[in-house]
């Protein structure tokens, strides 16, 4: 987790560290995939090495009035809290996916990222909203 001060009133932004743990569960469970189906196995081993690169490139930062999206530090997409709806982690006991909903959309992530983290800033940002 990085927090790094912005500008002079001091705003904290927060970028999550990366959690390797769901893309690397689901490399070593398309091996024995390959040999029980060979065309499943190879779908689901593609998925997981998408979700590794995802892992790598793509980072949450949490702002004082929004989340942000970046890829490769380009900023790719804001989503302020204002607009945000409700939001949840599933399932508690093994978080594998973020899911919030906005006033005209819904957006479903994978927990790339480390999950207490997440959970930290959700509830500081926008606590009221959650499921």
């Amino acid at each position: 987790m990085t927090s790094t001060p912005t500008g002079p009133s001091a705003s904290i932004t927060t970028t999550l560290a990366p959690s390797y743990k769901l893309p690397i569960t689901m490399v070593l469970l398309s091996l024995p995939l390959l040999f029980i189906q060979l065309a499943v196995g190879i779908v689901w081993a593609l998925f997981s090495l998408f979700l590794l690169y995802q892992t790598t490139a793509i980072r949450l930062t949490f702002t004082s009035v929004a989340l942000e999206v970046s890829r490769n530090d380009n900023l790719l997409k804001t989503f302020p809290y204002a607009d945000w709806e409700s939001w949840k982690i599933f399932w508690p006991a093994v978080p594998i996916l973020f899911y919030f909903k906005e006033i005209n959309s819904i957006h479903f992530v994978p927990v790339l990222y480390d999950p207490q983290q997440l959970r930290e800033q959700l509830e500081r940002h926008s606590s009221e909203r959650a499921v």
